[in-house]
């Protein structure tokens, strides 16, 4: 029986050394015919329901994960803090966020 599995980027090679395989068609992650899927729990679906009380990886992670992307009229775009790429984590940026 195959499982979907929602696994993050940064964990593929994790899930992969665990027997799970890649599907590039649906582009995701799954499991088949496991015994014992208490290895691949934290990536059944059900856990990523919103539920969780995992914190967030970085006070980065947890300013992005609580926006919302809004786009139409309702768009207002976001002053910059400072001259770092969005993805990179500066010294300013870090003391904002705590």
């Amino acid at each position: 029986m195959r499982m979907d599995l929602k696994v993050p980027f940064a964990e593929k090679d994790e899930a992969k050394k665990l027997g799970a395989r890649w599907d590039p068609a649906r582009k995701t992650w799954y499991v088949v015919n496991q015994t014992d899927l208490a290895p691949f729990a934290r990536w059944s679906p059900q856990a990523h329901d919103g539920t969780s009380t995992a914190p967030p990886a970085s006070p980065r992670a947890k300013a992005t994960a609580a926006s919302q992307v809004i786009v139409g009229s309702r768009y207002r775009p976001l002053p910059r803090v400072c001259e770092c790429l969005p993805w990179e984590e500066c010294e300013k940026c870090r003391t904002l966020l705590e």
